[in-house]
């Protein structure tokens, strides 16, 4: 029999072993092939609704699915926190001690934000990056009396167009409550507003329209939460009314147990057959990579069909040839009810198009279908 262990059951693990099991089905109804998914809680929770619930227009329930509704009927699933992969055993090692063995193992764990990185984040600020992170910032979005947001961004950290969408939607949603004179303040740590220059001309031509201050060259050294100031490294300081901050972002702690990560928990991965660097029965996709892409629920998306057809491929005889080019497409919420979206890969820039009130309704659309990708069924 040959074991096929899915270490996390996000976007791509989840697409990965519903894959598995479609393609697969003679083989894993006779024996031949078993498909095991370890994630941590029962739920599948799907993270892009987290902005969205930051402005009242999401619950925790529009993000949240039975992660057995969502995998194949057979697909093993297990629930628990893994403490290690073992490689030398070829076996998942989980918290009470179980052992999960592998032949080969697709590592979907992605990834965490980490505000106890910056002093001083996790009393002074908010993020949006978690459940409960969206939820408070709810609560102090609603309190907000005026006076200035401050969105300051660091990196690494996973959806990389999120801090600009919330800049944008915050800006409108004040607009709509009649605080035209507040304030939106972005900051981002490098030369430009975001890493991709294409992306950071267009964000530099809409923010003034939208009344979106910005400052380039602030990587967010600490924060003052009892004068509500936040300091860079570079030596500015910044005063706030509501910081609303994106922390760094790290890989899981199962994957720094395990060693198989460097210093940020990234794991070293070949960037066309997405196999762990050195270890050719293990695929890495997602957040968990160390590739140079965004980390975002699309690039798990097209990063999963390839794994999935190098693992089909193999276990039929074949030599697992399928190669992912880079391929990532994201929405960028632009407030107004107007959105717009790129695409891009390894040898292709993004190309940001005109925001339009169709293309947010498209946005929404992928939302709720996203269930159904999920499961295979799109």
């Amino acid at each position: 029999m040959t074991r096929i262990v899915l270490l996390g059951g996000g976007v791509g693990g989840s697409m990965v072993a519903n894959q598995l099991a479609r393609q697969l089905k003679a083989e894993v109804l006779h024996g031949d092939v078993e498909i095991t998914v370890i994630n941590q809680t029962p739920d599948h929770v799907y993270q892009p609704y987290f902005l969205y619930m930051a402005f009242d227009q999401a619950v925790p329930a529009d993000a949240r699915r039975d992660e057995r509704q969502v995998l194949h009927s057979q697909v093993r699933l297990v629930v628990g926190e893994a403490d290690r992969v073992d490689r030398d055993a070829s076996a998942v090692i989980m918290q009470d001690g179980t052992k999960i063995p592998y032949d080969f193992l697709v590592i979907a764990t992605g990834s965490r934000p980490a505000p106890e990185q910056i002093p001083g984040l996790t009393e002074g600020g908010h993020i949006f990056y978690t459940e409960e992170g969206a939820l408070k910032l709810r609560d102090a979005l609603q309190n907000f009396q005026g006076g200035r947001i401050l969105v300051t961004v660091s990196v690494p950290h996973k959806c990389p167009v999120a801090p600009l969408e919330f800049s944008m939607m915050v800006r409108d949603w004040l607009n709509q409550r009649g605080m035209e004179s507040a304030e939106v303040l972005y900051t981002y740590p490098i030369g430009r507003l975001h890493s991709l220059e294409p992306v950071a001309e267009w964000a530099a031509r809409v923010f003034p329209e939208r009344n979106i201050q910005s400052q380039v060259f602030f990587n967010v050294e600490s924060v003052d939460p009892e004068n509500h100031t936040v300091t860079s490294l570079e030596g500015d300081t910044v005063s706030y009314d509501l910081l609303v901050a994106i922390p760094p972002h790290v890989g899981q702690t199962v994957i720094q147990r395990s060693g198989l990560g460097d210093a940020g928990g990234w794991i070293p991965t070949d960037r066309y057959s997405l196999e762990m660097v050195g270890a050719d029965n293990i695929y890495v996709l997602g957040d968990a990579t160390n590739l140079p892409i965004s980390k975002a629920g699309s690039t798990a998306h097209f990063e999963a069909d390839v794994v999935s057809a190098n693992l089909i491929n193999r276990i039929r005889g074949g030599k697992g040839s399928a190669r992912y080019d880079g391929k990532v497409f994201c929405f960028i919420e632009a407030g107004a009810d107007e959105a717009t979206y790129i695409k891009f890969d390894y040898q292709h820039p993004p190309k940001p198009q005109p925001p339009s009130s169709m293309i947010h309704l498209y946005k929404l659309a992928f939302n709720k279908m996203y269930w159904l990708s999920a499961a295979g069924i799109l």
